[in-house]
């Protein structure tokens, strides 16, 4: 992973050069340096796997919390660090009565 010398943002590669989505900068590949990074390119032998069949209670714990859509009182919940490290995590919510995704998030 590259980031941006001139707004910070994360890059991506585009043929010989590192480009910043976010303000234009470009800077050229370094090959050696490269080479310690980690790739994140999808696995061939990766598989879709297939929910249907799970129980609602083996897929996540359930807390009290109001659905904004339907009004029910109960939701499973999974727990993401979705912004830096030093932020704390995103709760994702989903209502057991009407399957409704919402997400919260402290400030």
């Amino acid at each position: 992973m590259e980031f941006c010398d001139e707004c910070g943002s994360m890059m991506k590669t585009d043929d010989g050069v590192w480009v910043c989505g976010n303000c234009g900068y470009e800077k050229p590949r370094d090959a050696a340096n490269e080479s310690h990074m980690t790739s994140t390119a999808a696995r061939e032998d990766s598989e879709i796997v297939d929910m249907s069949d799970v129980d609602d209670a083996e897929i996540g714990p359930t807390t009290t919390v109001k659905c904004p859509e339907c009004g029910h009182d109960k939701a499973r919940y999974e727990m993401k660090q979705i912004r830096s490290a030093d932020e704390s995590e995103t709760r994702f919510f989903t209502c057991v009565e009407c399957g409704h995704k919402w997400r919260e998030d402290d400030h």
